[in-house]
């Protein structure tokens, strides 16, 4: 059983903790909180925008630590489990790794591509794991789509169109600050960057155009350039200026031989589902019936992944470190040409 120590115990460290409630191969073994009270287990009045709300945990076979500093000293950790802020994520990923610690790190890894680098750097020469938690590829239709690609049941992944549009989350402190959240590229796009990657590949190339908000893209469309004629992949991310629409994402996947479509939409008045369909080059639409689940379970999938990576000591493809990396780097190439443009 892979032991975690976590730090952040604000809305995804409550996910994570739930998950790790359901996991049969990592435990949360330790916490670190500055509040006293969240010391003491007390972690109601925690809420997000899905999941249940906080509550009051066990403390049994948990030790609990004031600090970062000193939880990653413990010898009774594998893993430090990073649900920081973003701005936070470089330091506390530097000093788990220097402390002999395997990282899980929530998106962003960090906000610039130089700290992510720098992360992974670190990583390499302490030889210890750096995970980022990327959960889209362990949901539901995006997680069936990823192993579809992986296994080449339909042939090679040749194009697509992916989408990720939320309205103005004002709930958000600093969501526009590019040295606290990163805005909408860095905090929401990165996950269809990360995810595109793990589809086809880095891509050699972007071209851009969208809107900015100060010094951050408030939307993008973009083109992908992966230096080969035939492969068509596009994106489209962003905030729009309609509360009546708080979140939005799909895509439409091409493969050799089948098209994958799939679109969720929340509405103020209800929320609306467009199923997993794959319709076939033969002309058959095959509409598959998804396990069920609930919002916790991707990311009891995404914790095993990381159990079983801290195991082997071979990273798993969803949990890449480099790919996250790659993912931030690309948020910001796709930012720097939007600021460039009159």
């Amino acid at each position: 059983m892979i032991r975690v120590g976590l730090v952040g115990i604000g809305f995804m460290g409550w996910i994570h903790q739930l998950a790790y409630r359901r996991s049969n191969a990592a435990r949360l073994a330790a916490f670190c909180s500055t509040d006293a009270k969240k010391r003491t287990g007390d972690w109601r009045g925690i809420q997000g925008n899905f999941g249940p709300p906080g509550d009051q945990i066990s403390l049994d076979g948990i030790e609990v630590f004031e600090t970062l500093e000193t939880m990653v000293r413990s010898p009774n950790i594998d893993v430090v489990d990073i649900c920081l802020p973003p701005h936070l994520h470089t330091d506390a990923a530097i000093m788990a790794l220097e402390n002999g610690k395997d990282v899980l790190c929530e998106k962003p890894l960090a906000l610039d591509a130089e700290d992510c680098f720098r992360i992974m750097d670190t990583a390499k020469r302490l030889n210890r794991m750096v995970m980022v938690a990327h959960v889209l590829p362990y949901m539901g239709a995006f997680a069936y789509a990823t192993e579809i690609v992986a296994k080449k049941t339909y042939g090679a992944p040749i194009g697509g169109y992916f989408k990720r549009i939320i309205s103005d989350p004002t709930w958000i402190p600093d969501f526009y600050a590019k040295d606290k959240v990163g805005g909408p590229l860095v905090d929401l796009h990165v996950h269809d960057l990360h995810w595109i990657q793990l589809l086809f590949g880095k891509p050699v190339g972007v071209h851009a155009v969208g809107r900015m908000r100060g010094d951050v893209a408030k939307f993008a469309h973009v083109i992908y350039d992966f230096g080969k004629a035939d492969v068509a992949v596009s994106s489209s991310s962003g905030v729009i200026d309609g509360p009546g629409r708080p979140f939005t994402h799909g895509f439409e996947l091409h493969l050799e031989n089948a098209t994958l479509q799939h679109e969720f939409a929340a509405f103020s008045d209800s929320a609306e589902t467009m199923p997993l369909k794959i319709v076939t080059r033969d002309g058959h639409v095959i509409r598959p019936e998804l396990p069920a689940s609930d919002d916790v379970d991707a990311f009891v999938a995404e914790i095993d992944d990381m159990a079983e990576s801290v195991r082997t000591r071979i990273v798993a493809p969803r949990l890449d470190g480099m790919l996250a990396a790659q993912a931030v780097d690309l948020a910001i190439t796709i930012q720097e040409q939007l600021a460039k443009k009159p």
